[in-house]
């Protein structure tokens, strides 16, 4: 159910339960912000509160708040809310902690929480545990701190979980209009989705920026997505919990693989939202976002007057997804009318100084670089602390270009203290955006121009919890055999004298394998090659309880993983790599969240560095990538037929062949 948080987030009247020095700062911080609407507080042991006479309660309110700071204990916040509920106010921030955050440390947090929820009801609350939010567009804010936000008419949004980072991004100082600060807080009731889906209701919101700790309900999250693209609003994320492993007891190369954050990734990749990793690239490309919108095209243009800050610009976007086109042949026929015969013409440019502080001529070099197949110009400036001023010939070229261009362009101070406030304003005003850092430019322009649609199709959800069991090679091997997976020839043998019988059957070279062991290789449980008459002595040497004889696959092209395992948080997280033993050492993978189509699982495998190799290295020939991507999609039928119940599969290696793809071992966990 999406709750109607629009009372809330824009309130024509707000209200504060509560004392204490947070409640003279709510009150403080709606009065400087220039609220025009009604204010009160509920309070019956205060008389006046920053000018504002106290009511002793509710029932004492002209009528209904529609947005309430509950600034009361934890225990009298469930009680209040419950009654804001009942007299249909239009929401409310819930300050207290003490609730599912301190499970750990208080057994009775857990229940406080769901308490809490119930008294709700139908009225969104934001929190427990958060400081609110602030809308400088309508001068609305609940927020019981100093904040940076300013008035404004238009400009971004705002999400994250963390108070604390939410006061820090509202004092940035990179001339960035934020629309919207919002803090989730523990997100007891209302999600960080489902904010930022009634943001989208706000036209003069530009773009909405994400600091995730974690997802929930991930059909509220593709249902954002899809909104916010059919809108035109760019989303971007800055997920934490890169480091953390979502899987601590793992059985398969796999889970090891993908880690905790390959999850996140595969979701957002698969919803088109951008991931930055720190907060200075994520304000700059909000505010690249703010003045520009989604980039056209990843093509960069960089101009400078110093061959050094090319290269640093060149050296910048080096293994990112940007580039420096060369120039085409209209561009250098421009720019040598522009400067003449003594610059060296390339992009990035370094045009010398020969037109500094003319504009006109400034205007006119740098007018070739904004070509309609660039995506951004940018102008690296870094401006003098000592006089500004003096670098007013830069500030009006950049102006004049974008008039001219109506291309996008960026100023870039390769030192973001060299970017003055008065000269951001006045580029932002003027449809350039300013950017603080070369770094965080380019980081910015790579985010800016992702252009990947959110999936039409939601990834399939991870389902309840089960407790997992490991099936043996021969039962998985038979499980997905049924789902359209090729697997050697092969039986199993209860003793080696059995094995080597069967061995004998297959007339030629065997691979014989110790049944029951997820790494076999590493337990020396796997001899491959063997003759016939080696197999009884090679198995009675495996110790174990019973015994896989296959065919020999030979004349491999290349060998593949092909893993699914259950995500939690984010569903079933396919992986694609470099297979056989040396897996964690080749670290060459890809992972998407299921399902997938034929053209995704193609587009990844040429994303692995192995690609190459596939596709026939060195006039050698290539691997039947048809068999590999039908390989792929039989896996995953298998898994889509047991949601329920599946942990994990692995094949490992998937050997490739120029005529099919084989999987000679296969792991499944399951319920």
């Amino acid at each position: 159910m999406r709750r109607d948080l629009s009372r809330l987030l824009r309130p024509s009247s707000v209200a504060l339960i509560g004392g204490g020095a947070w409640g003279a700062q709510i009150i403080k911080q709606t009065k400087r912000m220039g609220f025009g609407g009604a204010i009160h507080v509920v309070n019956p042991k205060l008389g006046i509160v920053e000018g504002i006479q106290a009511v002793a309660s509710l029932a004492d309110l002209p009528d209904a708040p529609d947005a309430v700071f509950v600034g009361v204990n934890r225990q009298a916040t469930v009680s209040v809310v419950g009654d804001l509920a009942r007299i249909g106010a239009g929401g409310a921030v819930c300050f207290a902690s003490g609730f599912a955050e301190a499970r750990a440390e208080d057994a009775l947090a857990g229940d406080l929480q769901a308490q809490l929820v119930a008294a709700a009801g139908s009225m969104p609350i934001l929190g427990p545990n958060c400081y609110g939010f602030i809308n400088a567009l309508d001068g609305a804010l609940l927020w019981p701190d100093q904040h940076g936000c300013r008035r404004v008419e238009s400009g971004v949004a705002i999400l994250t979980q963390s108070s604390n980072i939410a006061i820090n991004l509202t004092m940035q100082q990179r001339g960035l209009p934020i629309a919207y600060m919002v803090t989730c807080g523990n997100m007891a009731q209302t999600r960080q989705a489902e904010i930022a889906l009634a943001l989208l209701d706000d036209p003069r919101v530009t773009a909405i920026g994400l600091h995730i700790e974690g997802f929930s309900d991930l059909g509220l999250w593709h249902d954002l997505a899809l909104r916010a693209a059919e809108q035109g609003i760019p989303l971007i994320a800055l997920k934490v919990g890169a480091s953390d492993q979502a899987q601590q007891a793992t059985v398969s190369h796999t889970a090891s693989l993908a880690g905790g954050d390959a999850g996140a990734a595969a979701l957002l990749t698969r919803l088109g939202i951008a991931r930055l990793h720190d907060l200075p690239s994520f304000l700059e490309t909000l505010k690249l976002l703010h003045s520009q919108g989604r980039l056209p095209s990843s093509a960069l243009s960089s101009v400078s007057c110093s061959g050094g800050e090319a290269s640093l610009a060149a050296d910048t976007a080096h293994g990112r997804k940007v580039e420096f086109p060369p120039l085409t042949e209209a561009q250098g026929r421009a720019l040598r009318d522009a400067l003449g015969p003594m610059v060296a013409l390339s992009n990035p440019l370094d045009y010398n100084t020969y037109v500094w502080r003319d504009v006109a001529k400034m205007t006119a070099a740098w007018l070739p670089m904004a070509a309609d197949h660039i995506g951004l110009t940018i102008l690296i400036v870094d401006y003098p602390h000592t006089d500004a001023s003096d670098w007013e010939c830069a500030t009006q070229a950049a102006l004049n270009l974008r008039a001219l261009s109506g291309r996008p362009v960026a100023v870039v101070a390769t030192l973001p203290e060299l970017m003055p406030h008065d000269v951001m304003d006045r580029l932002l005003a003027g449809g350039v955006t300013p950017i603080c850092g070369l770094t965080e430019a380019i980081l910015a322009a790579e985010a800016a121009a992702f252009d990947q649609d959110p999936d039409p199709v939601p990834p399939l959800p991870a389902g309840p919890e089960r407790d997992a069991h490991l099936l043996t090679e021969a039962e998985a091997k038979a499980a997905l055999q049924g789902f359209g997976l090729r697997v050697p020839q092969g039986q199993v043998a209860q003793t080696p004298k059995e094995a080597a019988r069967i061995a004998l059957s297959f007339g030629g070279a065997v691979v014989l394998k110790g049944q029951g062991l997820a790494h076999k290789s590493e337990a020396g449980a796997v001899a491959v090659g063997l003759q016939p008459q080696d197999v009884e002595a090679a198995a009675a040497r495996m110790q174990a309880g019973s015994f896989l004889v296959e065919e020999m696959i030979t004349d491999p092209v290349a060998e593949l993983l092909i893993g699914v395992t259950r995500d939690p948080a984010h569903g079933f997280l396919l992986t694609l790599g470099a297979g056989g033993v040396l897996t964690e050492l080749w670290q060459d993978t890809t992972s998407l969240l299921l399902p997938v189509t034929e053209t995704q699982i193609g587009d990844a495998v040429q994303a692995l560095r192995i690609a190459p190799l596939l596709n026939g290295y060195r006039g050698k020939p290539g691997a039947d990538i048809p068999a590999v991507i039908a390989a792929v999609l039989s896996v995953q039928a298998y898994v889509i037929a047991h949601l329920d119940t599946i942990s994990e599969v692995e094949i490992n290696p998937l050997i490739c062949t120029t005529t099919s793809a084989i999987a000679v071992d296969a792991l499944i966990r399951k319920a």
